[in-house]
């Protein structure tokens, strides 16, 4: 976790490329509630490489796969090579470990770095919010000592954190009930610095641009299955899979934008109750 990754170039601007919560199985036709997810993260993979965002390099947000198969990371591996940018991942809850990392370290692409000085003026930090067996996420002590002490050594540097689960409520009493536990705790650590400028996630599978304790909390689509804002019971989304990017700029600003499939091509079983 100590390891850190200096980007071997100098650039005014860092662009970032987030892609989340994938959710792929081992087989080729593995489903989410009726979606496929390789074929539907396929779809995002190739609309990525028709745009003309040139990025830096990769965060994927985790839950990168759904059936705790390690063959499922070989997968995600083998499908974000055409990308061909060094990809950073954070674990989310449906990822297991050893078997992750394991898998991942296999591929000169996958970094395992945590944390990123990227540029003159941007480091990165990369969290694991993941409990073991549950679906809600907490920050453990080391990962909250890990962030001060990155905070702490480049107090100039502006500061992006990264991780899986949500800080803020989505007034969505199912899926609020899985959020970041110790929230507050994280807002306490962040206090006393002042060039932290967006915290980054996934987890949620929808679109957000917030604020939260004066910080800006971002919240990217899945790949795979969305879920729809504002609603207490689990109800699925119709709207497509998506992906964002990211301009963190020299003055501390990020410029961001979520981009989707151009296609209803990936819609889920709307009946279905839970996953």
């Amino acid at each position: 976790m100590d390891s850190v990754y200096h980007f071997p170039y100098s650039t005014p601007v860092v662009r970032i490329l987030q892609i989340t919560d994938p959710h792929l199985f081992a087989l080729d036709n593995g489903q989410l509630i009726g979606v496929n997810t390789s074929q539907s993260f396929q779809a995002v993979l190739d609309a990525i490489q028709q745009t003309a965002f040139d990025y830096d390099f990769v965060l994927a947000t985790g839950d990168l796969v759904q059936d705790h198969n390690r063959e499922a990371y070989h997968r995600f591996a083998k499908m974000v090579k055409p990308l061909q940018k060094p990809i950073f991942w954070v674990e989310g809850n449906h990822d297991i470990q050893p078997q992750m990392r394991n898998a991942l370290a296999m591929y000169a692409q996958m970094q395992m770095a945590k944390h990123i000085l990227a540029g003159d003026k941007w480091q990165i930090i990369l969290l694991n919010s993941q409990i073991h067996g549950l679906p809600k996420g907490e920050l453990a002590q080391d990962q909250l000592a890990f962030l001060t002490a990155k905070l702490t050594a480049y107090p100039n540097r502006y500061s992006l954190v990264v991780l899986h689960h949500n800080i803020l409520p989505t007034q969505s009493a199912w899926l609020d009930q899985h959020s970041l536990a110790n929230a507050d705790e994280l807002a306490t650590v962040l206090a006393p610095f002042q060039n932290v400028k967006a915290i980054l996630h996934g987890h949620i599978h929808q679109e957000v641009d917030a604020q939260w304790h004066g910080y800006r909390v971002l919240a990217t689509p899945s790949t795979c299955i969305q879920f729809k804002p504002n609603c207490d019971t689990f109800t699925l989304d119709a709207v497509p899979q998506g992906w964002r990017e990211l301009n963190l700029m020299p003055d501390g600003s990020i410029e961001t934008i979520v981009k989707r499939l151009d296609c209803v091509k990936f819609l889920p079983n709307f009946a279905a109750q839970g996953y």
